[in-house]
């Protein structure tokens, strides 16, 4: 294994509402969504209309630009609603889940025997393709490139982040499988980074046919575009492709059963959760199937697919996303404080800054609201970016650089080797409340557009 990696820079967000390691209940779902939203630059071909019947890993969607790729039903049942946004666009096919649940076979055979083409065929007709992301950019993996690596984050950092020790711990046989089906789609094997405080205590560690890395610190240090960044950073020209622990033991049980089985442990979490806790359900399941786990009202909480600085606002009516297996519920901060930058005892504000005194109780967590505590401002210069982000970038002008459209500025800057994820914390701390996730996805996709 190779020496650890030890970031200084970073930041925990202390909020409360972590999932006890505990599953309350299984979600046995009655309607499911198929979102072509959670996939970047994705341009979906519809396959299925109202009223189909599909089967667990029936096509549903494929992709304009490579129509070999698609996108499967994570259910057996019927089609029961297209979904459009403006100007038509796709946002959601939904299915209603039979009460027994039927499955599409997929024929594996010898997995050992598999070379890369047919590996990549399987993966593209189980629908399972677009679990590879491909960086630059983070869209779905290109079949026609070979990637230099391949990378996986073992851990998350991430605010309430799922154990992946627990939400995993059935999945292990699956995830070698997976690991040993990807090392053929690349000369440069499978890179698995782990979290060094029990690097060697984790099941990951025993994982054959993998390169291992290790990286201590906080927050983002469970990002995989970090651990990329230090290990092999990416220029211009390269391509690597990651894959999410939770998508690896996916691939594997293709590979190990011949289906497609997108059953999940899901974490429950955020200060608006009651009993914060794990339930096993499948990707695309609706928020209405947790709302026993809200404390407040529903139309006063937000919910979100994903993590508080990354995920989606669904909606008390939308549905988990592809690659989510958290769900945080916060409530929606619609008050307003009379001076309440000027008090100068605020027990229940945490400050990254000695501002307020959360620094005294480290160890103490916070009722987090959507509260900005202020608008938009003056972007001004400010070292606070480069004091939560691991990177060798400057993060700011990378950021004025997606805002005046500058190509060779963004490539100057780092553009090739972010996505909103790594920038996350920025937009967290930033004193001016701009919204800093917004102006990079803005920039790649200008890159994508004049690079293409």
């Amino acid at each position: 294994m190779s020496n650890n990696i030890d970031l200084k820079k970073g930041l925990n967000i202390p909020i409360s509402g972590v999932a006890a390691q505990k599953t309350r209940k299984v979600i046995v779902p009655d309607v499911v969504a198929v979102k072509p939203t959670d996939f970047r630059s994705l341009k979906p071909r519809l396959l299925v209309r109202e009223g189909d019947k599909v089967l667990a890993g029936s096509p549903v969607l494929a992709d304009k630009e490579t129509p070999d790729i698609l996108f499967t039903s994570p259910v057996s049942g019927t089609v029961t609603e297209i979904v459009r946004g403006e100007k038509r666009k796709l946002l959601e096919v939904r299915i209603k889940a039979d009460s027994e649940q039927e499955y599409l076979e997929f024929n594996v055979g010898k997995v050992n025997s598999l070379d890369g083409n047919q590996i990549k065929s399987l993966l593209m007709q189980s629908g399972l393709w677009p679990a590879l992301i491909q960086r630059p950019y983070g869209i779905i993996a290109n079949p026609a490139v070979k990637p230099k690596a391949i990378f996986v984050s073992a851990f998350s950092t991430a605010p309430l982040a799922p154990d992946p020790e627990y939400v995993l711990r059935d999945e292990f046989q699956n995830i070698q499988t997976g690991v040993n089906v990807l090392s053929r789609l690349t000369d440069g094997g499978v890179h698995i980074s782990l979290n060094a405080a029990n690097a060697s205590g984790t099941p990951f560690h025993k994982i054959e046919n993998a390169v291992f890395h290790t990286f201590s610190g906080k927050h983002p240090a469970g990002n995989v575009g970090v651990q990329i960044h230090h290990i092999s950073p990416i220029m211009k020209g390269d391509t690597v492709w990651t894959v999410s622990p939770l998508m690896l033991a996916a691939i594997g049980k293709l590979f190990n059963t011949g289906r497609y089985d997108m059953s999940r442990i899901i974490a429950v979490t955020g200060p608006e959760a009651k009993e914060p806790a794990y339930v096993k359900g499948i990707c695309g399941i609706s928020m209405k199937d947790i709302a026993d786990f809200c404390a407040g009202p529903a139309e006063e909480t937000r919910f979100i697919s994903g993590d508080v600085l990354t995920g989606t606002n669904a909606g008390q009516d939308g549905f988990l996303g592809f690659f989510d297996n958290q769900i945080t519920l916060v409530k929606e901060g619609r008050t307003h404080e009379l001076f309440g930058w000027a008090k100068p005892f605020r027990s229940k504000q945490f400050s990254m800054s000695h501002t307020y005194f959360s620094w005294l109780t480290p160890k103490k967590t916070y009722d987090m609201d959507t509260n900005l505590h202020g608008g938009p401002r003056a972007f001004v210069m400010s070292d606070v970016y480069s004091k939560v982000l691991p990177m060798d970038l400057y993060p700011v002008y990378l950021i004025k650089a997606c805002l005046a459209g500058d190509i060779d500025k963004m490539e100057q800057f780092g553009i090739y080797e972010v996505l909103e994820e790594d920038l996350a914390l920025c937009e967290y701390v930033c004193p001016s409340k701009i919204e800093i996730q917004s102006i990079l996805s803005d920039g790649i996709a200008l890159m994508m557009k004049e690079m293409a």
